[in-house]
């Protein structure tokens, strides 16, 4: 049975409609990975099956008076929300584990950053330790104007100079020496030696 022209026509219609529909459901949620990333304005593109979109925004935890910078990068999995199915309007959110870029932990109770450079910064809830690893030649700075207070033991390694002054309260143990302008607690030489019960004359600088 032929179907008359306007009855064809319309059958062409629906179904140019209902693949318009399709490809909008389709395009509401895709995976994808980033294919480019752009700083100003912060944009990227994403690969998402043949496609690869235009510039879109990305979701940051915080983008009002608290604001969080942390881009992408290439590579990384990603989910597209794209509000009535037009891509180009798309919201790129990120954080997708893939077998390309796996987890950087296996365990719960822990709560780890790794860097691009090999820096870690980590919690471990379950041993209660705090950690932090900076790469090789890695640097920190700490300004806190208003002071800072510290609890505990301290262990440190390597040379420490300070500008200012200290006050000690308690015992100081020093297992070499101690040189105070110039001169030695352990070594230095005083002037004025006389015997008997006379006293010395002051230290002499080492």
């Amino acid at each position: 049975m032929k179907l008359h022209p306007h009855a064809r026509g319309a059958t062409i219609g629906a179904m140019n409609d209902l693949a318009a529909l399709s490809r909008l459901l389709e395009n509401l949620i895709r995976f994808g990975v980033i294919a480019a990333v752009q700083m100003e304005p912060p944009r990227v593109k994403v690969k998402t099956g043949t496609l690869t979109t235009a510039w879109l925004p990305w979701l940051a935890q915080r983008a009002g008076t608290d604001r969080e910078w942390d881009p992408p990068t290439v590579n990384e999995q990603v989910i597209l929300f794209s509000p009535s199915g037009q891509l180009a309007n798309a919201i790129v959110v990120t954080g997708v584990f893939s077998d390309h870029i796996p987890a950087n932990g296996n365990r719960a109770g822990l709560h780890r950053r790794t860097y691009a450079d090999g820096t870690v910064i980590e919690y471990d809830s379950v041993a209660h330790h705090l950690n932090a690893t900076l790469v090789d030649g890695g640097t920190t700075n700490l300004i806190s104007k208003g002071g800072i207070n510290l609890v505990g033991d301290i262990t440190h390694q390597g040379d420490y100079t300070q500008t200012g002054n200290q006050n000690v309260t308690g015992k100081v143990t020093v297992s070499i020496d101690v040189v105070a302008a110039g001169v030695s607690l352990v070594k230095h030489p005083h002037t004025g030696v006389r015997a008997g019960g006379d006293q010395s004359g002051a230290p002499v600088p080492s």
